[in-house]
């Protein structure tokens, strides 16, 4: 009796904490060591993550898996995962680069879907104000984080096409719970966000964005734009794609604030219209418009900022069509 008990009870504290269907599971438990994501290959396309881009060092230079890597309210996880970018850390660019793909023949791209992971840095090897880094990503850079950027550079900042549109202080040692609410069929993303152990609150309003994936191109990793010596440890755990409703409860969602300082969209009639956190570049360039700095996004799939770089640089296709870049 007590057994049936306790198995009803489990049973339905799980019905309780998760909303919708996992349609895709990003955890890192099935990686005994960080050599298992070395077990993909082209020809070998095995598990849950494709690892082609990162550096030429090994696995371990840029990975790393230990209980204490993970946000510790996640109890469904036994480790998370370490990312390391450093000088070496170059694919296909001068770019630092740190990042795994979802590796399913799962549709990611179709219906009403929660992208979820979680954040965290440290402040023994923080990441680098002074310079853009681009944050759990698609290809065309539809939905994304931002740090290093203005107006906020300390901050992370959710952007919809390069646009800011929310941002919260970044602060060592504190976890950082996000899921982009994405309507492949309506053509909108919003944003959910908590600290630590409190349960996803809806922080912006989903707005019009060119969504689109193959379901391969999702990035779970770090890019940062200029290439120098010093290193950055990101520590990330609770990846999984669900479809709706959505999953608010991390781990147990015991309830605390939602993130210190954040600025939240005010919610808005119709769904589409945008409040950013603060001035916003300009979404428009013409001759005479605002030119793009280096290393700034000028061009691809569903931009919309400006496309005129300013002098010396040039518009150069990175991942073209998704991605061209001043350089």
């Amino acid at each position: 009796m007590i057994g049936r008990v306790t198995v009803a009870s489990l049973l339905a504290f799980a019905s309780a904490v998760r909303g919708g269907t996992t349609i895709w599971d990003g955890s890192f438990n099935p990686f005994t060591t960080v050599a298992d994501f070395d077990n993909w290959s082209w020809a070998n396309e095995v598990g849950t993550y494709q690892w082609y881009i990162h550096g030429s060092e090994p696995t371990s230079h840029y990975l790393a898996l230990d209980p204490s890597y993970k946000n510790p309210a996640d109890t469904a996880e036994t480790h998370g995962l370490r990312i390391t970018i450093d000088s070496t850390a170059t694919w296909n660019s001068n770019m630092e680069r740190a990042e795994l793909i979802p590796q399913t023949t799962q549709n990611l791209g179709t219906g009403n879907l929660f992208y979820h992971f979680s954040l965290m840095h440290d402040d023994t090897s923080p990441p680098d104000s002074t310079l853009e880094h681009q944050i759990f990503f698609f290809e065309s850079h539809f939905t994304e984080l931002k740090y290093g950027v203005a107006p906020n550079p300390t901050n992370l900042e959710w952007h919809v096409s390069s646009q800011p549109q929310w941002s919260t202080p970044f602060v060592a040692g504190q976890w950082y719970n996000f899921a982009y609410d994405i309507d492949f069929s309506a053509e909108t993303v919003g944003l959910w966000a908590s600290n630590g152990s409190a349960p996803l609150t809806k922080v912006a309003n989903n707005i019009a964005a060119s969504t689109s994936t193959n379901s391969e191109d999702f990035h779970v990793g770090i890019l940062r734009i200029v290439n120098t010596p010093t290193p950055e440890t990101w520590y990330v755990s609770g990846v999984y794609i669900e479809s709706g409703p959505i999953t608010t409860a991390i781990g147990s969602g015991t309830s605390s604030p939602a993130p210190p300082g954040s600025t939240s969209v005010t919610p808005t009639t119709p769904p589409t219209s945008t409040v950013p956190v603060s001035t916003p570049v300009s979404s428009t360039t013409s001759a005479s418009g605002p030119a793009q700095s280096q290393w700034g996004q000028c061009g691809g799939t569903g931009y919309t900022g400006p496309t005129v770089c300013a002098s010396p640089f040039t518009c150069t296709a990175v991942s073209p069509p998704y991605y061209y870049q001043c350089q």
